[in-house]
Protein backbone atom coordinates (compact mmCIF):
# COMPACT_ATOMS: atom_id res chain seq x y z
CA UNK A 1 0.00 0.00 0.00
CA UNK A 2 1.17 3.59 -1.14
CA UNK A 3 0.24 4.80 2.16
CA UNK A 4 0.57 2.21 4.71
CA UNK A 5 -3.67 1.60 6.31
CA UNK A 6 -5.53 3.52 3.05
CA UNK A 7 -7.66 1.73 1.63
CA UNK A 8 -8.25 -0.86 4.71
CA UNK A 9 -10.90 -1.97 6.09
CA UNK A 10 -11.80 -1.34 9.98
CA UNK A 11 -11.33 -5.58 10.53
CA UNK A 12 -7.89 -5.07 8.37
CA UNK A 13 -6.60 -1.98 10.58
CA UNK A 14 -8.05 -3.94 13.96
CA UNK A 15 -5.55 -7.14 12.99
CA UNK A 16 -2.67 -5.07 12.32
CA UNK A 17 -3.42 -2.93 15.81
CA UNK A 18 -3.29 -6.02 17.46
CA UNK A 19 -0.24 -7.17 16.03
CA UNK A 20 1.50 -3.91 17.63
CA UNK A 21 1.19 -1.37 14.52
CA UNK A 22 1.24 1.85 16.35
CA UNK A 23 0.31 3.93 13.17
CA UNK A 24 -2.97 1.35 13.11
CA UNK A 25 -3.81 1.78 16.87
CA UNK A 26 -3.75 5.71 16.50
CA UNK A 27 -6.16 4.95 12.93
CA UNK A 28 -8.87 2.90 15.35
CA UNK A 29 -9.00 5.22 17.87
CA UNK A 30 -9.63 8.60 15.10
CA UNK A 31 -12.35 6.09 14.03
CA UNK A 32 -13.88 5.69 17.75
CA UNK A 33 -13.44 9.27 17.90
CA UNK A 34 -15.56 9.98 15.23
CA UNK A 35 -18.14 7.26 15.34
CA UNK A 36 -20.76 6.46 12.52
CA UNK A 37 -20.64 2.90 10.81
CA UNK A 38 -16.75 2.64 10.49
CA UNK A 39 -17.36 3.27 14.37
CA UNK A 40 -19.84 0.47 14.64
CA UNK A 41 -18.08 -1.74 12.67
CA UNK A 42 -15.09 -1.45 15.35
CA UNK A 43 -17.17 -1.74 18.19
CA UNK A 44 -18.36 -5.06 16.75
CA UNK A 45 -14.99 -6.07 16.90
CA UNK A 46 -13.21 -4.85 20.29
CA UNK A 47 -16.21 -5.72 22.10
CA UNK A 48 -15.66 -9.83 22.36
CA UNK A 49 -11.74 -9.00 23.53
CA UNK A 50 -12.27 -6.46 26.25
CA UNK A 51 -11.86 -6.96 29.85
CA UNK A 52 -8.32 -7.73 30.12
CA UNK A 53 -6.44 -4.05 30.92
CA UNK A 54 -6.38 -2.41 34.38
CA UNK A 55 -7.44 1.02 33.51
CA UNK A 56 -6.21 3.96 36.27
CA UNK A 57 -7.79 7.31 36.16
CA UNK A 58 -5.11 10.10 37.07
CA UNK A 59 -7.33 13.47 38.10
CA UNK A 60 -6.71 15.93 40.26
CA UNK A 61 -7.05 20.25 40.44
CA UNK A 62 -4.40 22.26 37.74
CA UNK A 63 -1.04 22.47 39.01
CA UNK A 64 -1.42 18.97 40.54
CA UNK A 65 1.45 17.69 38.39
CA UNK A 66 -0.55 15.13 37.12
CA UNK A 67 0.50 15.54 33.43
CA UNK A 68 4.07 14.69 34.70
CA UNK A 69 3.31 12.32 37.24
CA UNK A 70 1.56 10.12 34.61
CA UNK A 71 4.42 9.98 32.03
CA UNK A 72 6.63 8.97 34.95
CA UNK A 73 4.16 6.38 35.87
CA UNK A 74 3.71 5.22 32.30
CA UNK A 75 7.36 5.15 31.57
CA UNK A 76 8.07 2.75 34.73
CA UNK A 77 5.41 0.45 33.97
CA UNK A 78 6.46 -0.06 30.50
CA UNK A 79 10.12 -0.21 31.78
CA UNK A 80 9.07 -3.09 33.92
CA UNK A 81 7.69 -5.32 30.80
CA UNK A 82 3.71 -3.70 31.07
CA UNK A 83 2.23 -2.79 27.90
CA UNK A 84 0.92 0.76 28.68
CA UNK A 85 -1.42 2.91 26.79
CA UNK A 86 -2.00 6.53 27.79
CA UNK A 87 -5.45 8.86 26.70
CA UNK A 88 -4.39 12.21 27.84
CA UNK A 89 -7.96 14.28 27.79
CA UNK A 90 -6.76 17.51 27.18
CA UNK A 91 -8.95 20.93 26.36
CA UNK A 92 -10.31 21.66 23.32
CA UNK A 93 -8.36 24.41 21.03
CA UNK A 94 -11.29 26.90 20.31
CA UNK A 95 -10.06 27.52 16.91
CA UNK A 96 -9.73 24.39 15.59
CA UNK A 97 -11.60 21.95 17.92
CA UNK A 98 -8.66 19.39 18.46
CA UNK A 99 -6.41 19.00 21.60
CA UNK A 100 -4.31 21.87 22.59
CA UNK A 101 -1.58 18.39 23.35
CA UNK A 102 -0.32 20.04 26.33
CA UNK A 103 -0.43 16.97 28.33
CA UNK A 104 1.08 14.65 25.51
CA UNK A 105 4.04 17.30 25.14
CA UNK A 106 4.89 16.48 29.09
CA UNK A 107 4.51 12.99 28.97
CA UNK A 108 6.16 12.35 25.46
CA UNK A 109 9.50 14.23 27.21
CA UNK A 110 9.80 11.51 29.65
CA UNK A 111 8.61 8.35 27.49
CA UNK A 112 10.60 9.04 24.84
CA UNK A 113 12.26 5.91 23.77
CA UNK A 114 10.67 4.00 26.37
CA UNK A 115 7.49 2.54 23.85
CA UNK A 116 4.03 3.89 25.49
CA UNK A 117 1.73 4.63 23.42
CA UNK A 118 0.26 8.18 24.03
CA UNK A 119 -2.58 9.90 22.19
CA UNK A 120 -4.17 12.77 23.28
CA UNK A 121 -7.90 13.29 22.75
CA UNK A 122 -10.18 16.74 23.08
CA UNK A 123 -12.56 17.74 25.49
CA UNK A 124 -14.89 19.14 22.50
CA UNK A 125 -16.46 21.14 25.91
CA UNK A 126 -17.71 18.11 27.38
CA UNK A 127 -17.98 18.82 31.18
CA UNK A 128 -16.31 16.06 33.33
CA UNK A 129 -13.11 16.30 31.83
CA UNK A 130 -13.68 13.39 29.89
CA UNK A 131 -14.40 12.91 25.56
CA UNK A 132 -17.44 11.70 24.85
CA UNK A 133 -15.19 9.25 22.87
CA UNK A 134 -12.96 7.84 26.27
CA UNK A 135 -14.91 4.95 26.89
CA UNK A 136 -14.85 3.67 23.25
CA UNK A 137 -11.30 4.30 22.98
CA UNK A 138 -10.43 2.58 25.89
CA UNK A 139 -12.25 -0.38 24.75
CA UNK A 140 -10.23 -0.29 21.66
CA UNK A 141 -6.85 0.06 23.34
CA UNK A 142 -7.98 -3.17 25.92
CA UNK A 143 -8.79 -5.45 22.65
CA UNK A 144 -5.16 -4.52 21.21
CA UNK A 145 -3.72 -5.90 24.01
CA UNK A 146 -2.75 -3.04 26.34
CA UNK A 147 -2.44 -4.53 29.65
CA UNK A 148 -2.89 -1.07 31.89
CA UNK A 149 -4.71 1.85 30.24
CA UNK A 150 -4.50 5.64 32.13
CA UNK A 151 -6.74 7.98 31.21
CA UNK A 152 -5.45 11.46 32.46
CA UNK A 153 -8.14 14.38 33.07
CA UNK A 154 -8.32 18.05 32.37
CA UNK A 155 -8.20 19.71 35.71
CA UNK A 156 -11.01 22.36 35.51
CA UNK A 157 -10.47 23.38 39.49
CA UNK A 158 -12.82 20.89 40.65
CA UNK A 159 -11.74 17.22 40.97
CA UNK A 160 -13.89 15.40 37.72
CA UNK A 161 -16.23 13.28 38.53
CA UNK A 162 -16.78 11.32 34.90
CA UNK A 163 -13.75 9.31 35.67
CA UNK A 164 -15.12 7.73 38.31
CA UNK A 165 -17.53 6.07 36.04
CA UNK A 166 -14.86 5.11 33.66
CA UNK A 167 -12.11 3.57 35.53
CA UNK A 168 -11.09 0.58 37.49
CA UNK A 169 -9.00 2.71 39.93
CA UNK A 170 -9.14 6.27 40.05
CA UNK A 171 -6.04 8.12 41.50
CA UNK A 172 -6.56 11.31 42.98
CA UNK A 173 -3.61 14.43 42.35
CA UNK A 174 -2.99 16.68 45.20
CA UNK A 175 -0.06 18.98 46.20
CA UNK A 176 1.14 20.25 49.53
CA UNK A 177 -1.11 23.16 50.40
CA UNK A 178 -3.77 22.10 48.89
CA UNK A 179 -5.93 22.65 51.36
CA UNK A 180 -7.52 20.24 54.32
CA UNK A 181 -10.01 17.77 55.52
CA UNK A 182 -13.03 19.49 55.54
CA UNK A 183 -12.51 21.38 51.68
CA UNK A 184 -11.29 17.32 50.96
CA UNK A 185 -14.80 15.96 52.00
CA UNK A 186 -16.22 19.26 49.85
CA UNK A 187 -14.48 18.65 46.77
CA UNK A 188 -15.44 14.87 46.93
CA UNK A 189 -12.18 13.30 47.18
CA UNK A 190 -13.90 10.44 49.52
CA UNK A 191 -16.23 9.21 46.82
CA UNK A 192 -14.49 9.57 44.45
CA UNK A 193 -10.43 8.31 44.84
CA UNK A 194 -9.19 4.92 45.48
CA UNK A 195 -5.72 5.98 45.63
CA UNK A 196 -4.53 9.16 46.77
CA UNK A 197 -1.38 10.38 45.85
CA UNK A 198 0.86 13.78 47.46
CA UNK A 199 2.41 14.73 44.62
CA UNK A 200 5.42 17.53 44.59
CA UNK A 201 6.60 15.84 47.62
CA UNK A 202 9.57 17.67 47.89
CA UNK A 203 7.91 20.65 48.86
CA UNK A 204 7.08 21.88 52.28
CA UNK A 205 4.01 20.60 53.24
CA UNK A 206 3.55 17.51 52.33
CA UNK A 207 3.57 15.42 55.49
CA UNK A 208 0.84 18.03 56.59
CA UNK A 209 -1.09 17.32 53.40
CA UNK A 210 -0.85 13.01 54.22
CA UNK A 211 -2.31 14.18 57.39
CA UNK A 212 -4.86 15.84 56.59
CA UNK A 213 -5.92 12.87 54.35
CA UNK A 214 -5.32 10.37 56.90
CA UNK A 215 -7.95 12.57 58.91
CA UNK A 216 -10.52 12.40 56.66
CA UNK A 217 -10.22 8.63 56.06
CA UNK A 218 -10.18 8.30 59.97
CA UNK A 219 -13.95 9.83 60.17
CA UNK A 220 -15.16 7.84 57.32
CA UNK A 221 -16.44 3.99 56.60
CA UNK A 222 -13.00 2.43 55.49
CA UNK A 223 -13.83 -0.82 56.51
CA UNK A 224 -14.02 -2.28 52.71
CA UNK A 225 -10.85 -0.44 50.90
CA UNK A 226 -8.62 1.97 52.94
CA UNK A 227 -6.23 3.48 50.48
CA UNK A 228 -2.57 4.13 51.35
CA UNK A 229 -1.46 7.96 50.77
CA UNK A 230 1.40 7.43 48.67
CA UNK A 231 4.14 10.25 48.53
CA UNK A 232 5.71 11.46 44.68
CA UNK A 233 8.09 13.52 43.11
CA UNK A 234 6.69 13.44 39.67
CA UNK A 235 9.80 15.43 38.18
CA UNK A 236 12.73 13.19 40.00
CA UNK A 237 13.99 10.47 37.78
CA UNK A 238 14.99 8.32 40.07
CA UNK A 239 12.94 5.30 41.17
CA UNK A 240 14.49 4.71 44.36
CA UNK A 241 13.12 8.27 45.39
CA UNK A 242 10.49 9.54 43.25
CA UNK A 243 7.95 7.83 45.24
CA UNK A 244 6.22 5.82 41.75
CA UNK A 245 7.47 2.67 42.52
CA UNK A 246 4.90 3.09 45.47
CA UNK A 247 2.25 3.92 43.14
CA UNK A 248 2.34 1.18 41.16
CA UNK A 249 2.03 -1.13 43.93
CA UNK A 250 -1.12 0.71 45.18
CA UNK A 251 -2.91 0.18 41.79
CA UNK A 252 -1.69 -3.21 41.98
CA UNK A 253 -3.48 -3.76 45.62
CA UNK A 254 -6.56 -2.16 44.61
CA UNK A 255 -6.52 -4.05 41.31
CA UNK A 256 -6.26 -7.39 43.50
CA UNK A 257 -8.52 -6.20 45.82
CA UNK A 258 -11.31 -5.28 43.02
CA UNK A 259 -10.85 -9.03 41.95
CA UNK A 260 -12.17 -10.69 44.93
CA UNK A 261 -16.02 -11.09 45.62
CA UNK A 262 -17.21 -9.84 42.53
CA UNK A 263 -16.41 -5.93 42.87
CA UNK A 264 -14.08 -5.61 39.54
CA UNK A 265 -17.60 -6.81 37.34
CA UNK A 266 -19.73 -4.84 39.53
CA UNK A 267 -17.87 -1.81 38.77
CA UNK A 268 -17.52 -2.73 35.24
CA UNK A 269 -21.23 -3.21 35.11
CA UNK A 270 -22.11 0.65 36.68
CA UNK A 271 -19.49 1.93 34.32
CA UNK A 272 -22.09 0.25 31.53
CA UNK A 273 -24.89 1.97 32.90
CA UNK A 274 -23.11 5.14 33.00
CA UNK A 275 -22.62 4.91 29.27
CA UNK A 276 -25.57 3.81 28.24
CA UNK A 277 -27.19 6.39 30.15
CA UNK A 278 -25.46 8.88 28.34
CA UNK A 279 -25.47 7.40 24.96
CA UNK A 280 -29.24 7.60 25.19
CA UNK A 281 -29.51 11.10 26.89
CA UNK A 282 -27.28 12.42 23.68
CA UNK A 283 -29.61 10.36 21.21
CA UNK A 284 -32.69 11.71 22.10
CA UNK A 285 -31.11 15.32 22.62
CA UNK A 286 -30.21 14.94 18.68
CA UNK A 287 -33.69 12.93 17.76
CA UNK A 288 -35.53 15.56 20.33
CA UNK A 289 -33.49 18.54 17.82
CA UNK A 290 -34.14 17.39 14.81
CA UNK A 291 -37.71 17.03 15.87
CA UNK A 292 -38.32 20.45 16.76
CA UNK A 293 -37.59 21.54 12.99
CA UNK A 294 -40.39 19.31 11.73
CA UNK A 295 -44.29 20.58 11.16
CA UNK A 296 -45.53 18.71 14.30
CA UNK A 297 -42.65 19.73 16.53
CA UNK A 298 -43.04 23.52 15.71
CA UNK A 299 -46.55 23.43 16.28
CA UNK A 300 -46.07 22.08 19.64
CA UNK A 301 -43.49 25.18 20.26
CA UNK A 302 -45.69 27.82 18.69
CA UNK A 303 -48.27 25.89 21.38
CA UNK A 304 -46.51 26.60 24.19
CA UNK A 305 -45.41 29.53 23.28
CA UNK A 306 -48.55 31.10 22.63
CA UNK A 307 -49.17 29.90 26.52
CA UNK A 308 -52.01 27.38 24.67
CA UNK A 309 -49.96 24.06 26.49
CA UNK A 310 -47.53 24.35 29.57
CA UNK A 311 -44.11 23.47 28.84
CA UNK A 312 -45.19 19.97 30.58
CA UNK A 313 -47.45 18.99 28.27
CA UNK A 314 -45.46 20.30 25.34
CA UNK A 315 -42.56 18.03 26.42
CA UNK A 316 -44.95 15.19 26.78
CA UNK A 317 -46.43 15.49 23.75
CA UNK A 318 -43.05 15.60 21.71
CA UNK A 319 -41.72 12.44 23.53
CA UNK A 320 -45.24 10.69 22.12
CA UNK A 321 -44.45 11.82 18.96
CA UNK A 322 -40.59 10.59 19.37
Amino acid sequence: MKNGLRGLSVAEVFERAQGGDRRAIGRLLSIAERGGPDGLALGELAHPQIGKAHVVGITGAPGAGKSTLTGRLAATLTASGRNVAVLAIDPSSPVTGGAILGDRIRMDVLNYGTGTFIRSMATRGQGGGLAVAVPAAIRVLDAVGFDIVIVETVGVGQIEVDIAGTADTTAIVVTPGWGDAVQANKAGLLELADVFVVNKADRPGATDSRRDLELMLDLSDTSQWRPEITLTIGTDDDVATNGVDNLIAELARHRTFLEGEGRLAERRRRRAQHELRVRAGDSLLSRLAKHLQSESGAAIVDAMATGQTTPSAALAALLDEL
